[in-house]
């Protein structure tokens, strides 16, 4: 077997080495099927430093031991960011493969350095003796966290739950490849192409370009296709006028992951509900729940129900009282049909544009893509004092992928920003923010420089013809600016270890500095800056903007129920026993929580379980998703003090919110990081006011 020097020089230099423009990797010198020797490499010479340190003959110090576990791993962590970012943004068969092969792998290996006694021995030293160790409080916060992660990874698990808790990551881990890529084929292949204007009826210019776009990049020019990107999906059920279209689309849209053969996820899902629970009996929790929030700031399945099941009865009842408006207006207009899923929400357009004398069609022509890009670029540079500056001619992953700096007041760099804003079939479907390298102050041969944040937004936004403008929804715009808050939580990061960077906070913590920053796009400022018409350039007019405030708490019982029915769905999963996980029916589980609880005919989950990406694509949103609702509480509240300066720009209460929030990583426990910014902890009267439930 070669030797890993050997392998280390066989892969290919320009992904260990990012000699590109701002730093970036030189992507177009990088083949997809260089990946595979250099994983082949990184991974056994990333053990080999593991080992080195488990090994050292010295006493175990925070410097040998765990800050050397904060340096090792560099080739690894370079292939593996880039790699894993293609395999979301521009898959394809080859890293699809590759992908496969690797989850195991890397699993494997998580196992092998979480297990790895010697090694473990030296952190539990340190952490029982680290009130005299002398350290700080984010170098002790990066000991206690390193501690608990190895013992929730199996570290003082006896030989045999060793095996066994590895065996199940592995498999998981699998499972969750699988799922993902079946979601993904789904949503790739579907198309439902329209061959007149007769399928037209009722949609609006902005998205009968959109899916002439579609169609003819799915290679049916001149024709029309609804695709199953929200972008497109969700405006042609909202305007389309044939209710028989809308139910094909909506069925699709609703079914992905229900493939049959190895495109089916039931099994895979049911198989993940099981593996999880058993893990968590092996680390002594009562379930996979509460298991996933012990580190959390919701601590327990019970505290996150109480919240979940808060909302549930004021969002149902609400939505009650939408359903009934919907179905006097269908029975106005002469119809006796009911209101189905696929009719929601087509008639509450009409009720909200007869309500509100508003709908969506009317400030669509205000939302252009490239004004709100510019709108949460301002927002940022008005709060935090940075400039983000667009550089052309860089060649990133895909030519559609754009590539910015962005400088701190003195003009120094200090992240590099990618967006990829538009919807393609080698992508997977969603908004999301990722990074491809995380801010620190290890870099460099003497550990003791800074590596600035390169950072990349996600989206899938549909295209416009060629030479139109790319309208979007407000929904869309509120996406936009979510992620771009994650992507500032990356950017403005200010630690100096690299587990605590950026993002790597508790999950039901992560969802706040980007929820918060959607507040920005409905500041009237903004609003009147950069919503401005996409032919005659005029800002959006105050009338229309106060129809827009006056709608904005319309339909939320629809929205509540959607998002709440989902959470509670995941609650329910992952607090199951092994044995109650034993053979379980995942469509049929779900049926019953959802009849248990009462979910109304005409509403349907946000995510149902076979496409629920959050939940089974991976863990990371598992018996989590409850987490953007927990943020809604501390992000209602997070933005009033702003509102009580009467300025929603003001520099002393920016400055709290980049000291405490957005720069903080996770070098504070995020309960005494939001005490720092507020003063306090909310309640949920925030949120439910947002809401308007009040």
């Amino acid at each position: 077997m070669a030797s890993s020097e050997t392998k280390t020089a066989e892969i290919n230099p320009a992904i260990a080495h990012w000699n590109g423009p701002l730093g970036l990797p030189e992507f177009a010198a990088i083949a997809d099927h260089d990946f595979d020797a250099a994983f082949a490499a990184a991974l056994p010479a990333h053990l080999a430093e593991i080992e080195a340190i488990a090994q050292n003959s010295e006493a175990p110090t925070f410097e040998n031991t765990i800050v050397a576990l904060e340096c090792a791993g560099e080739l690894l962590d370079r292939a593996a960011s880039i790699f894993w970012n293609l395999s979301g943004a521009n898959t394809n068969d080859t890293i699809q493969a590759l992908e496969r092969k690797l989850a195991p792998e890397m699993s494997r290996h998580s196992s092998a350095i979480s297990m790895n006694s010697a090694l473990f021995d030296r952190i539990d030293t340190l952490y029982q003796n680290r009130e005299d160790l002398g350290l700080d409080g984010e170098a002790a916060r990066v000991l206690e966290l390193t501690w608990k992660s190895f013992v929730r990874s199996g570290a003082k698990l006896n030989g045999d739950d060793q095996t066994r808790f590895a065996a199940i990551n592995e498999r998981l881990a699998t499972l969750g490849t699988a799922f993902s890529q079946n979601v993904l084929a789904d949503e790739s292949e579907y198309a439902l192409v329209l061959e007149s204007d007769v399928d037209l009826a009722g949609l609006p210019d902005f998205l009968v370009s959109s899916m002439a776009a579609a169609a003819e990049e799915r290679g049916h020019p001149g024709k029309h296709a609804v695709t199953l990107s929200r972008s497109i999906i969700e405006p042609f059920l909202t305007f389309s006028e044939r209710r028989d279209l809308r139910e094909e689309a909506f069925k699709a849209w609703t079914a992905r992951g229900e493939g049959s053969g190895e495109r089916d996820n039931r099994p895979l899902v049911a198989e993940m509900v099981k593996l999880r629970a058993e893990k968590a009996t092996l680390l002594g929790y009562a379930s996979f729940a509460h298991f996933k929030l012990d580190n959390t700031m919701a601590k327990t399945p019970e505290n996150v129900r109480a919240l979940l099941e808060t909302m549930w009865e004021k969002a149902r009842n609400r939505a009650a009282e939408e359903a009934v408006d919907l179905s006097e207006l269908i029975a106005a207009e002469g119809h006796n049909h009911a209101v189905a899923p696929w009719d929601w929400r087509f008639y509450s357009e009409k009720v909200r544009a007869a309500r509100f004398d508003f709908n969506e069609a009317e400030i669509k022509p205000y939302v252009q893509l490239e004004k709100m890009i510019a709108a949460a670029f301002a927002t940022a540079e008005k709060l935090f004092g940075i400039t983000i500056r667009q550089h052309e001619g860089v060649e990133a992953y895909h030519p559609d992928v754009r590539v910015f700096e962005v400088l701190n007041a003195d003009g120094d760099r200090i992240a590099v920003f990618l967006g990829d804003y538009f919807a393609r079939s080698s992508k997977r479907s969603g908004a999301w923010m990722s990074s491809f390298q995380d801010q620190h102050r290890l870099a460099g041969e003497t550990g003791d420089q800074a590596q600035i944040p390169f950072v990349i937004n996600v989206m899938n936004f549909a295209k416009a013809a060629a030479g139109q403008p790319v309208l979007i929804t407000m929904d869309d715009a509120r996406t936009l600016f979510h992620e771009f808050g994650h992507a500032l939580h990356g950017m403005l990061s200010n630690v100096t270890y690299p587990s605590i960077s950026g993002t790597s906070v508790s999950r039901d913590f992560v969802e706040l500095p980007s929820q918060l920053f959607e507040h920005w796009l409905t500041v009237p400022s903004i609003l009147q800056e950069y919503a401005v018409h996409y032919e005659t350039g005029e800002p959006i007019p105050d009338a229309l903007l106060e129809k827009l405030r006056a709608a904005g708490k319309f339909n939320k019982g629809f929205t509540n129920v959607e998002f709440t029915s989902s959470a509670l769905v995941d609650m329910a999963f992952h607090a199951l026993s092994p044995e109650e996980a034993a053979d379980i029916d995942p469509e049929a589980f779900q049926a019953g929580v959802l009849a248990d609880i009462g979910m109304p005919s005409e509403i349907v989950m946000r995510h149902a379980t076979l496409h629920f990406s959050h939940v089974f694509s991976g863990d990371g949103y598992s018996a989590g998703y409850y987490s953007y609702m927990w943020s809604g509480v501390l992000d209602s509240d997070a933005f009033r003090a702003f509102e009580e300066t009467g300025d929603a720009f003001d520099p002393a209460t920016a400055e709290k919110l980049y000291r405490h929030i957005y720069s903080s990583g996770g070098s504070m426990d995020p309960e005494d990081a939001y005490i720092a910014y507020r003063g306090k902890l909310p309640t949920p009267d925030a949120l439910m006011e947002k809401e308007g439930l009040a």
